[in-house]
């Protein structure tokens, strides 16, 4: 499991104009069962994605085709976790 921060390098003005563009990303990679959970972060200097992938690596080639990427819009910081404890009806996170 793999924790994705998003933070924001142009003005929202940029960000808002990406942003159909970044949901359909997102979208694309909900389908796929990789992104599990995502939002802005509060200020709104960025975002998370909380994602899953076989490696960190193929993970960081799914993020090369966010608008939010190619446009350079925004740095992305990957961590990568073992969940190990989970709320009732969240264990398939495990």
């Amino acid at each position: 499991m793999f924790i994705v921060s998003l933070t924001y390098v142009a003005p929202l003005a940029d960000l808002d104009a990406a942003m159909a563009d970044h949901i359909a990303f997102l979208e694309k990679h909900y389908a796929t069962g990789t992104f599990v959970a995502s939002g802005r972060k509060v200020p709104r200097t960025g975002g998370i994605i909380l994602a899953r992938a076989e490696s960190e690596a193929v993970l960081r080639k799914v993020l090369e085709e966010d608008p939010f990427h190619t446009r350079k819009l925004a740095n992305f910081d990957v961590q990568e976790f073992i969940p190990t404890k989970v709320q009732p009806g969240l264990e398939g996170l495990l």
